[in-house]
């Protein structure tokens, strides 16, 4: 999988990846790839994803197609993104929802940080908006553990989200190095 976290801390927002791809067994570290990158820029939006590889092309191609791009300056805003995404996930991007839920989900997992605060967006269509600091992804635990442990020091954003993704990859098989970490300057809450 993979693990991305976003910090909001001090007037400051981080939001940053891991960069290794996982199919199965197999992996392609970011020495081997120059498409490593799980972070997109949506407008004045940073966007981080989790879950399968294609997700990230996906993204990016749905997004680019669109005319104008949404506003996402609230949860509900974030929310009509989704919601207006996932039947065109399903039509043209051929998207297999699972079935066993009672929503139909997208099973996309992303972290969005703008200047109206940091969003979760869950695959089953669920939007909440964060306050300090997430993280999704397999290395996710030990990515909030370390968030929560220096949160409370003296320690800027981008410093904390370091510190929570250099424990993902320490800990998290399906998380690795170098990570990638972008910060947000005119972030206000």
């Amino acid at each position: 999988m993979s693990t991305v976290v976003v910090v909001y801390k001090d007037g400051e927002t981080a939001i940053g990846a891991d960069t290794l791809t996982k199919y199965g067994e197999s992996k392609e570290p970011a020495a081997f790839t120059r498409d490593y990158s799980k972070i997109i820029e949506v407008g004045e939006s940073l966007l981080a994803f989790v879950g399968h590889a294609s997700f990230g092309l996906v993204l990016q191609s749905y997004l680019s197609s669109l005319e104008e791009l949404p506003s996402l300056n609230t949860r509900l805003e974030v929310f009509e993104m989704v919601r207006k995404m996932h039947p065109v996930l399903k039509k043209e991007y051929f998207l297999v929802p699972n079935d066993e839920d009672c929503f139909e989900g997208s099973d996309v997992d992303c972290l969005l940080a703008n200047s109206s605060g940091i969003y979760g967006i869950y695959g089953m269509q669920n939007v909440h908006q964060y306050s300090r600091f997430y993280a999704f992804g397999s290395g996710s635990q030990y990515a909030m553990g370390a968030m929560h442990a220096l949160y409370k020091e003296d320690f800027p954003a981008k410093a904390i989200a370091d510190v929570a993704l250099t424990a993902a990859t320490t800990f998290d098989d399906a998380s690795e190095g170098p990570l990638e970490i972008r910060g947000l300057d005119d972030y206000r809450l």
